[in-house]
């Protein structure tokens, strides 16, 4: 069931005892738990935080941690999933679930005992009604009228006991009929509501909701809540409209949390978060920014080459693309000199007009909604980081095992990254995901030079060949998404065919070369304007029509793994559902 206030019916509720705290692997997840393990911490609430990636690793954690718990918060994993199916947990266990994958298990949306949900529904999620989906199981009436005509019929002549008879057959039928009508409808509904997922809320913002009612709000934890839905928007998770009434909010919370003079003692002496320098001159500020990667950390030629968006506009992987480039800094008036040098390097007249003459090129070189409006935090005369910055260093951090780090050191040195205190960590991860994006930027060059991207029908499809080099880092769902998006973009742009507009892609991964496993994403169309992906519904349906063992183990429904040698079976499955 869905929770209405999230003070009396969530906090007040879990705040009383310790409480079990499962997040999923992704940076909306993480500055969501982050949120909310500081407002635990604010009121001394003992919790366990655990991240977990697959169903798998959230049973076996939830059979781990089960003693003593009665509150568990799910965050952004569990809320597609039937939860009390799947764990099996005794009648006094409640879960909170706070997840941004849609749609929502029509079985948790309906538990009235176990399963609670921090939101409220969506008017585009279009919930079935509970009696069109649920019936109680009744008692066979047949058998209860066929005793009594037993038992009658001593007392009844035999054309009375045949017309009885032949009246409840009538019944019966009626009834069998109605009860597969139902179940039809019911069928229908089901299919229709579960076809798409995609994405809801932020559940950063949710948590920072929360925060707020609680008068737990600051700087920072409004930061994080910007980070995690910054992380939707440039990842294309959600529409422009949401994300356009978000940053009306966060700009009303700005105004009257950013003031000249505020109070941080507290903040000091409670959470480990906040460090212990003066903050007197942090504040957030909302403007206008650009689409470029990185671009105040890096240089303004490696930013405008390898940023998806302005590498897809300008097909930048043809030569004639490269030539646009420097045609674009000569109009400018940027000299090589000066963009081939680290931005906070350059000439400071150049510095202040780069943005200018950027939306001046936009309009004349394709570039069209190259600015969005963002965020940037500011403190004292130190560099200042835009929210996209935070969201590609966190990604790179806790998807790039580049130091051989395990995915559970990876999670917590995310996480740590948010903290003002860790800021060596956040500037690695700037520097790890200029790698990244630099190295997905030659992958894609090279696999439209050597046509790899492959147009199957009513698909295409890339598969990323083990031996490719820098191609173990692809066996992460995140970074995975990310080529395959760029991919798809790019070969659209190639394409001189607008029916190819509307195809999307499947990417697929070695994932374990031991044990010969692959991963599989799925991207929907370019054209959708609110992205929802079929894949999820398309790869069940693959899955129960073959005997390959695909497993959807995943919280996101449009990935899954199988064996290496099924991958070609499963294309020309998946080609044949889809055509």
């Amino acid at each position: 069931m869905f929770v209405d206030d999230l003070v009396k019916e969530f906090y007040d509720v879990v705040s009383k005892n310790k409480i079990l705290i499962l997040v999923n692997y992704d940076v909306d997840a993480i500055c969501a738990a982050k949120i909310f393990q500081y407002i635990l911490r604010f009121d001394n609430v003992v919790y366990v935080l655990v991240p977990v990636k697959t169903t798998t690793e959230l049973k076996k954690t939830y059979e781990e941690q089960k003693a003593e718990i009665k509150h568990i918060v799910l965050i952004n994993c569990g809320g597609s999933l039937d939860i009390v199916d799947i764990l099996e947990p005794e009648e006094d266990i409640i879960f909170f679930i706070t997840d941004s994958h849609r749609p929502t298990d029509i079985c948790n949306v309906y538990s009235s005992s176990q399963i609670r949900i921090l939101a409220t529904p969506e008017g585009d999620e279009k919930i079935p009604e509970f009696d069109d989906i649920f019936i109680d199981e009744e008692s066979s009436e047949e058998d209860s009228n066929s005793d009594d005509l037993n038992n009658d019929s001593n007392n009844d002549s035999i054309e009375k006991r045949q017309n009885k008879r032949r009246t409840l057959q009538q019944n019966a039928f009626i009834k069998r009929k109605e009860r597969r009508n139902w179940e039809e409808k019911r069928k229908k509904l089901l299919f229709d509501y579960t076809q798409f997922s995609y994405y809801g809320r932020s559940s950063a913002i949710l948590m920072y909701d929360l925060a707020w009612k609680l008068h737990r709000e600051s700087i920072d934890i409004l930061w994080w809540g910007i980070i995690g839905i910054t992380e939707q928007y440039i990842f294309g998770k959600t529409e422009n409209m949401r994300y356009l009434k978000e940053v009306e909010l966060i700009g009303d919370h700005i105004g009257r949390i950013c003031e000249p003079i505020i109070n941080y003692s507290d903040l000091n002496s409670i959470s480990q978060t906040v460090p212990s320098n003066d903050t007197s001159n942090l504040r957030i500020e909302s403007e206008k920014d650009l689409l470029l990667a990185l671009y105040r950390h890096w240089t303004i030629e490696s930013s405008l080459r390898y940023s998806m968006f302005t590498a897809v506009s300008l097909k930048l992987w043809t030569v004639k693309g490269e030539k646009r480039l420097k045609q674009i800094l000569a109009e400018m008036g940027l000299p090589l000199s000066e963009s081939r040098q680290m931005y906070h390097s350059m000439d400071l007249n150049l510095r202040k007009q780069f943005f200018g003459m950027m939306e001046k090129m936009s309009n004349t070189h394709n570039l069209l909604h190259l600015t969005y409006p963002s965020f940037i935090l500011h403190q004292g005369f130190k560099t200042r980081y835009q929210s996209s910055d935070y969201v590609y260093s966190m990604i790179a951090t806790l998807e790039s095992n580049i130091h051989g780090n395990s995915s559970t050191e990876c999670f917590y040195n995310t996480m740590d990254s948010l903290s003002r205190s860790k800021k060596n960590l956040l500037d690695e991860g700037i520097e790890r995901a200029k790698w990244i994006l630099t190295n997905m930027f030659r992958h894609i060059q090279a696999a439209l030079d050597m046509r790899q991207v492959i147009l199957a029908g009513p698909f295409y499809y890339l598969i990323i060949q083990e031996g490719t080099l820098n191609s173990q880092h692809y066996s992460n769902p995140q970074l995975l998404i990310m080529l395959a998006t760029f991919a798809l973009r790019a070969q659209v742009a190639s394409s001189h065919k607008n029916k190819n507009t509307r195809l999307p892609l499947i990417a697929s991964a070695v994932l374990d070369s031991d044990k010969d496993t692959c991963i599989i994403v799925g991207i929907p169309p370019i054209t959708e304007s609110l992205p929802r992906s079929f894949f999820g519904k398309a790869f069940e349906q693959v899955a129960n029509k073959t005997n390959i063992d695909i497993s959807l183990d995943y919280f996101d429904s449009s990935i899954a793994s199988m064996q290496i040698k099924d991958r070609p079976t499963f294309f020309d499955a998946l080609t044949a559902l889809l055509s």
